[in-house]
């Protein structure tokens, strides 16, 4: 595993973490945009908690947004280095952020389609395309990636991202099923577009792509 070659990053870095741009990965020590990284926080009884928002009180562990990376800090004393006392980590703490993820990925579609930023079907997705609105497409996962380049022509430069299967798109949009979607360029399409990324880094799957193109842990605190 590639985590196998990380070392984790002293306390003092935390000092600094919650001000700038920028976070800091626990792991990697790479500097990121919050909005790729995933924020953890140490709730009252010492219980790891993943901030997908990024708004719950308390300071941050921020780390970027891939299996190999939590998987580091899990094992090797992260989260406990970076709060400097025993915590307890939920032995199903990818599964909860993978389902917190899909529940922010639902939740954006829904509203980009109350707002009227959002259309499904061929044609009608089609048609955003050849009029240039598209700023993002949304296909099944188990959708054809030979109807999806047929989709696509002529805007093979526009992102493609593909986190949820036919039905779980469908039912955002009130359908059976749903093969593709689109979003209008903005804010709404921004947010699904980088978690789907932050999805895809915890899920190991491929969910973005450009056509160019058990029980509980107690983990003890460094002495």
């Amino acid at each position: 595993m590639k985590g196998d070659n990380h070392t984790l990053v002293s306390d003092d870095v935390y000092e600094e973490d919650e001000r700038g741009p920028l976070r800091r990965c626990l792991v990697t020590r790479e500097r990121l945009a919050p909005s790729s990284m995933i924020r953890f926080v140490v709730a009252p009884d010492k219980t790891v908690v993943p901030d997908l928002d990024a708004r719950l009180p308390g300071r941050g562990i921020w780390l970027s947004a891939r299996r190999d990376v939590l998987e580091t800090a899990r094992t090797r004393g992260g989260f406990a280095r970076a709060a400097r006392c025993q915590v307890i980590i939920p032995s199903d703490l990818v599964g909860l952020i993978e389902a917190g993820l899909l529940r922010r990925l639902t939740d954006t579609l829904g509203l980009a389609r109350r707002a009227g930023q959002a259309v499904c079907g061929y044609a009608k997705v089609r048609e955003w395309i050849v009029a240039g609105t598209a700023g993002l497409v949304v296909q099944a996962s188990d959708g054809s990636p030979d109807e999806c380049v047929r989709l696509l022509s002529g805007a093979r430069s526009l992102p493609v991202v593909k986190p949820l299967d036919a039905a779980q798109l469908g039912k955002v949009f009130g359908r059976e099923h749903t093969v593709h979607a689109a979003l209008r360029t903005g804010a709404l399409a921004d947010r699904l577009k980088q978690d789907s990324k932050r999805f895809a880094g915890l899920a190991d799957v491929a969910v973005l792509r450009t056509p160019e193109v058990s029980g509980e842990r107690v983990e003890q605190a460094d002495r």
